[in-house]
């Protein structure tokens, strides 16, 4: 079976409950293969074959929808999934880079860490009442205002569906390859965690009355420590989603990237502006003197490039498995 079909088949079945997709999946590939072969009787080349009856099938959500008998009508029927998949792809794209936006600009600003996180939360729930809103609104006034398009005797979309736009089939390689990613970011991401409370009361270093000495600034705990580790859990929740896809696509490495640009930019900052380790930390060490403050103004920014640089490296590892993953699920 060509994995255009296959990724046809899958995009139909994908959209239904899981225990409809034993008894649909069969009849949709009948129905391609009887398409098919009235292609074939039309005179139609061989090579062309597929994607004329694909395209003659249609988007395979709706077909999909007509057979279990789902309503796709929030508006209307004749542009609900064009709706549905421009409101998806605005809501995951807009919404999040507004609220970042915005939360980057209250830090720049000077505000504390209540001012950054109620800047990124009222943005965000803001940008996606008005995006639901108004692309909504405008949905339904090209529903309403269809007496031209009703001439021809069609329910066109707004934009004409094609093989093209087929999604990728899941790899079952990439899944077994995800879940030891998984485990491993998982653990990975729960030691870090850990570490935030672990060194809270536990130090190599104490002070004369032999309390351990914390290697984060203790005031990091009225806010920015809560900051990073709600960014620490949501790094667990894209990694269980990047498993559960099976897959890297573009975009999770966009979401990725915006994890990193929270993460990484709050916390640089902090380190340069000497807000991030604890002074008495820092008073703490053997040997410091003056020696010991000039080295440390070569290497905090020594640290903030090796961070920066580390971010950097992930983001653009994230895009090349997103680029290896499709360019060899096409190749399939």
């Amino acid at each position: 079976m060509s994995t255009l079909t296959d990724r046809y088949v899958w995009a139909a079945v994908r959209s239904i409950p899981e225990k409809q997709r034993g008894e649909l999946e069969p009849e949709l590939r009948g129905l391609i293969a009887d398409t098919a072969d009235a292609q074939r009787e039309k005179g139609v080349a061989d090579p062309d074959i597929e994607r004329a009856t694909l395209l003659e099938l249609g988007d395979p959500e709706r077909l999909a929808a007509g057979y279990t008998e789902r309503t796709l009508q929030l508006i209307g029927p004749r542009y609900y999934l064009d709706w549905l998949r421009l409101l998806k792809l605005l809501l995951a794209i807009v919404v999040p880079i507004a609220a970042l936006g915005a939360a980057l600009g209250r830090l720049i600003a000077g505000g504390d860490v209540g001012d950054v996180i109620a800047a990124l939360f009222v943005t965000a729930i803001g940008v996606g009442v008005h995006l639901c809103f108004w692309v909504t609104l405008v949905f339904a006034l090209v529903e309403r205002d269809y007496s031209q398009r009703s001439k021809t005797g069609r329910d066109s979309p707004l934009l004409a569906w094609t093989p093209d736009t087929l999604p990728q089939l899941p790899a079952p390689a990439a899944r077994r390859q995800s879940l030891a990613e998984l485990i491993v970011s998982l653990v990975f991401l729960a030691v870090f965690a850990g570490w935030f409370f672990w060194q809270q009361f536990n130090s190599f270093l104490t002070d004369a009355d032999g309390t351990p000495i914390p290697v984060l600034e203790p005031a990091l705990w009225n806010g920015w420590m809560y900051w990073f580790l709600g960014l620490i859990a949501l790094e667990m929740v894209f990694a269980v989603m990047v498993y559960q896809r099976g897959r890297m696509t573009l975009g999770l490495a966009s979401i990725k990237l915006l994890l990193n640009v929270a993460f990484t930019v709050p916390a640089v900052w902090l380190l340069l502006t000497e807000q991030l380790i604890n002074p008495a930390f820092l008073d703490a060490i053997p040997g410091t003197g003056a020696d010991f403050e000039v080295a440390m103004t070569y290497t905090v920014p020594v640290i903030a490039f090796i961070v920066i640089g580390v971010a950097v490296w992930d983001v653009v590892d994230g895009f090349i498995k997103a680029w290896r993953s499709r360019h060899v699920t096409d190749a399939a």
